[in-house]
């Protein structure tokens, strides 16, 4: 947690709903964390690749995050200056526009229903078109085909949605619309480029893409800046009507709440994915290695984008040890584990548990162990998870160098998994590169909290935010060349054993 330094009656309260959790956290503002509230966010697996939530427990688990947070405190409405809303991005929503009811459950980012679907796309002109105008690749990860599939499989659906009875949004604008009373029917610039509906280079929704999809323009949200607006909170709710004024996507908030504001920072967040954020200014970089082009953050209508590389398994792998194979009983003893042993003997775990993100994209790929012996203990199996996001982030390190030729100075890190140093500094190894670790690691709710104290007058300009950012510790290489080489090599080759596509 961020010490407390000071106590000034701008208070700011970030709602963070990400995909195992919904929270809240009033910080002052310096960037200190005054109080946080947590709710676990209950995740169904209908099929196989299916992913579910419901959105009714996300919206009441942040309402009662909320007054929990500002009781911890002792802090009433009245003491919070403006809101802010980070949330798991891609999660698509669909809602009556009249009851707020959503017409089925949330689909997850993780979900791969439609994988049979982007196969078939990937294969004609229209993949190309998809990655000129949003910068994305055509996978079941990103809104479009979610959307898609909710209006041919529930009934009425379309129907509906073609007669304006509808609203889909990610999950900030389901949040927003029930906060706010249904008043407010908003997304942010970040946000929309995860759907694969938005063109990037006009800022706005492409009716081009939106044909091809069939999916009617009337359904989507208003794009706003990502310190803008949005509305008013229902008093019923806290007492008091505050203004929301901030709203990111978590990976770009992150990326804001480490105050990557040049070009060439670049931070990496692990929760239940791991996700790597390169600031690349007022330029679009198209990737030549399976990266995306995306949009960090738009402020007074200027755009900073940035390239984009995630992995879906990360803190999931953990919860995987935990849950199903029973090896620990929390998180926090795979670092114990880890340091048991000097190697994993060669066992390598690919977490392909819900395919394989960038820079593979292969949705069908599915998890393996490899070099296992009758000497391997579950020491060397926690270890070869741990090392699997150290490896993951290195394939995205080595894409991002390719696309952006040019080095880069540290990585600023955050995310639940950050609190494992023996991680942090496997991934100094792998990287090459000076890992940082800062003081609050909340990013994603600190980089909302900024972006509502920007509109809402706390703070004046990203300089002023960015001094607030302060380093907590930081680990560097300790391995030679041929060791990290000879490590990563035996990664590539199991990687290589999953793909389905050579």
């Amino acid at each position: 947690m961020c010490i407390v330094k000071e106590c000034i009656m701008n208070f700011l309260l970030a709602i963070d709903q990400g995909t195992t959790n919904s929270r809240a956290i009033i910080f002052d503002r310096l960037g200190n964390i005054i109080s946080q509230h947590e709710i676990p966010l209950t995740l169904s697996f209908p099929h196989d690749g299916w992913v579910e939530q419901q959105p009714e427990e996300m919206f009441d688990n942040t309402v009662i995050c909320c007054r929990k947070a500002l009781e911890k405190a002792n802090l009433t409405a009245a003491d919070i200056a403006a809101i802010g809303i980070s949330n798991q991005r891609e999660t698509t929503i669909i809602w009556d526009k009249h009851t707020g009811k959503p017409i089925y459950p949330a689909i997850v980012w993780q979900d791969r229903r439609t994988h049979a679907v982007c196969r078939e796309l990937k294969r004609t002109a229209f993949a190309q078109l998809i990655s000129q105008k949003t910068g994305l690749v055509i996978d079941p990860y990103f809104s479009a085909t979610k959307i898609s599939w909710l209006l041919d499989n529930v009934s009425d659906a379309r129907t509906r949605a073609e007669k304006g009875e509808l609203l889909f949004g990610t999950v900030d604008s389901y949040l927003l619309w029930k906060l706010t009373n249904h008043q407010s029917h908003y997304t942010d610039a970040s946000n929309a480029s995860r759907t694969m509906l938005f063109n990037i280079h006009t800022q706005q929704w492409d009716t081009e893409i939106l044909k091809n999809f069939n999916i009617p323009e009337i359904l989507l949200p208003v794009v706003l800046d990502n310190a803008a607006h949005f509305g008013n909170l229902d008093k019923h709710i806290l007492g008091e009507s505050i203004p929301i004024t901030g709203m990111a996507g978590d990976q770009q908030a992150a990326a804001i709440g480490q105050a990557c504001f040049q070009a060439g920072m670049v931070k990496a967040t692990y929760g239940t994915g791991g996700f790597m954020l390169l600031n690349t200014g007022g330029r679009i970089v198209n990737s030549q290695n399976s990266l995306l082009s995306t949009i960090i953050y738009r402020l007074n209508n200027q755009v900073t984008y940035g390239l984009e590389g995630s992995f879906f398994c990360a803190g999931v792998t953990v919860k995987w040890l935990r849950d199903k194979l029973q090896l620990i009983q929390t998180a926090a003893e795979t670092e114990s584990l880890a340091k048991q042993i000097n190697s994993t003997d060669g066992v390598y775990l690919i977490p392909a548990f819900t395919g394989l993100g960038a820079p593979y994209w292969d949705p069908e790929a599915r998890a393996a162990l490899f070099g296992l012996t009758r000497n391997s203990g579950k020491e060397h199996i926690v270890r070869a998870a741990l090392e699997s996001v150290a490896y993951q982030t290195k394939d995205l390190l080595n894409a991002m160098l390719a696309d952006s030729q040019q080095p880069f100075k540290a990585l600023r890190v955050d995310g639940g998994m950050v609190a494992n140093s023996w991680l942090l500094q496997f991934l100094a190894d792998m990287l090459d590169l000076e890992i940082q670790r800062p003081n609050c690691i909340e990013t994603s709710a600190l980089g909302v909290a900024f972006l509502a104290g920007l509109q809402a007058g706390i703070y004046q300009s990203l300089d002023e935010i960015s001094v607030l950012w302060q380093k907590q510790f930081q680990f560097k290489p300790q391995i030679s060349s041929a060791k990290r080489e000879a490590l990563y090599t035996g990664w590539q080759r199991a990687v290589k054993s999953v793909l389905t596509h050579q």
